[in-house]
């Protein structure tokens, strides 16, 4: 490779898609013909290229390509709910709630009976208040308590507070892989990779509501393309 005109330090990079050796400012492989990222995030997932083989001529594949943990974003549902009984238990708190008898007709109580009504309401608002916190930490608890991991050979998809549970999958059996992005997701750079395998126990498994989607997305590609040519696995449709 010419190296004359490539900036110091930066000579080469392997194609994210194919793994072959390109130069570092190109924009498209001229090996798979797969445009690049204008980024260079993408090369974290890269391993560095300095020369070294494992027997069966690939990279080390005992690197982590990637690890991370669903947004709390994927709660936005339990959260609006959440915040919507706060409102309403802060209303039942701070709002003299005993003048809204007033509108009932025919209902004639004494001023220690509506006493004792605003100090009821005002308990259940502090029991709805705390329940709905109660719910709303669980379900972050419990969201955060699952990571996944990528490797070249595999996923693996850990989860569990007290008990906890590992799954994973081999990477030669991803045959095929989607992305999607709400208009929410776009602008919370948030998404969900779905990746579709010939595993049994796992024929769809779910990257639920990622940072960096698309990254993810690209370093799974990379990954099953270069297990399937270690492997000489070919999928058929």
């Amino acid at each position: 490779m010419n190296t004359a005109n490539i900036e110091p330090g930066k000579t080469a990079k392997r194609c994210p898609f194919c793994a072959e050796l390109i130069r570092y400012e190109a924009v498209k492989c001229r090996f798979c013909g797969e445009f690049l990222r204008s980024h260079r995030r993408l090369d974290l997932a890269a391993p560095p290229d300095d020369g070294s083989e494992t027997e069966d001529g690939g990279e080390d594949d005992h690197g982590i390509l990637y690890a991370g943990s669903p947004s709390i974003l994927a709660l936005s549902r339990s959260l609006t709910v959440t915040a919507l009984v706060l409102v309403l238990a802060g209303g039942l708190l701070f709002y003299p709630v005993a003048n809204l008898l007033d509108w009932l007709p025919g209902l004639d109580l004494s001023e220690r009976q509506m006493l004792d009504f605003e100090r009821h309401a005002r308990t259940v608002a502090i029991l709805l208040a705390a329940a709905a916190m109660l719910f709303a930490l669980w379900k972050i608890a419990v969201l955060k308590s699952i990571n996944y991991e990528v490797t070249p050979d595999r996923i693996e998809y850990a989860r569990g507070l007290f008990s906890r549970k590992i799954d994973n999958m081999d990477m030669f059996r991803i045959v095929d892989l989607k992305l999607d992005r709400s208009v929410p997701d776009r602008l919370l750079g948030t998404g969900t990779v779905r990746v579709i395998t010939r595993d049994e126990s796992d024929p769809a498994f779910d990257f639920v509501k990622v940072r960096h989607p698309k990254y993810l997305y690209d370093v799974l590609k990379k990954a099953s393309l270069q297990a399937d040519r270690r492997r000489g696995v070919v999928h058929v449709e």
